[in-house]
């Protein structure tokens, strides 16, 4: 009878051991091995991380100093750095009701218009920072040039990560 405890003891110990190494999701080899990864390629250079190591993704809007909105997405990972992806507008204020706004989109326009002339877009369209203001230790950091493209970016990821399916994005 003692042996046929300690049997079963073991048996049982086996089982939970075995149902334990289970519960712990492993990143599914795709071709020769390789982890399954998501991939952005920018102009200002390549994203890759690997979808087991992603802990969230997120898409929020926020105003800067009153004169920019932001559209921003960012995918944290395990690790120690964070990626942000965003476009950046200036802020101008929606017409209330939609009256006047065609007057408000042509300000919009030519103000965009006068910043190319004077070489100022440049600063519309690149990463921007002011040591040691805005420095983020540990983020890289790319911009898109449309919020489309940035929409597109957050359902690439978000896809990948939430279906554990390997994919790449390039706007």
């Amino acid at each position: 009878m003692k042996t046929l405890c300690s049997a079963l003891t073991l048996l049982a110990l086996t089982l939970v051991s075995a149902r334990a190494q289970e519960a712990t999701p492993t990143p599914t080899p795709t071709r020769s091995g390789e982890i399954p990864t998501w991939t952005a390629t920018l102009p200002g250079g390549t994203y890759r991380v690997a979808l087991s190591a992603i802990t969230a993704v997120s898409q929020h809007e926020y105003i800067v100093d009153g004169a920019a909105r932001v559209t921003e997405v960012n995918v944290s990972t395990k690790g120690a750095e964070t990626v942000r992806f965003y476009y950046i507008e200036p802020n101008v204020p929606q017409a209330p009701g939609g009256v006047g706004q065609s007057a408000v989109d042509l300000i919009k326009e030519r103000a965009q218009e006068a910043a190319s002339r004077a070489g100022a877009d440049d600063a519309w369209s690149k990463v921007v920072k002011n040591y040691p203001i805005t420095t983020h230790a540990r983020t890289v950091e790319y911009r898109l040039s449309t919020k489309e493209s940035l929409t597109k970016l957050f359902e690439s990821v978000q896809n990948s990560w939430v279906n554990n399916r390997p994919a790449a994005f390039k706007p």
